[in-house]
């Protein structure tokens, strides 16, 4: 039995972003990529420091 099913895992994903990005203007949606990339490369500088992944929520945001 299948427990983890990464194609269905990335459809979720995209509908989740789609969900958020459907009532922004085409401004608020470049301003919502550009906040979404710095988290990812501030995320990965973490990373590459030694960071834990787990100490990050999936909205990006530090948990603890």
């Amino acid at each position: 039995m299948k427990k983890f099913d990464c194609v269905e895992l990335q459809h979720k994903g995209g509908q989740r972003v789609a969900e958020q990005l459907k009532a922004m203007t085409v401004e608020q949606q470049a301003e919502y990529w550009k906040q979404r990339t710095e988290q990812l490369r501030e995320r990965q500088r973490r990373l590459q420091a030694g960071d834990s992944p787990r100490a990050e929520s999936h909205d990006g945001q530090r948990a603890d």
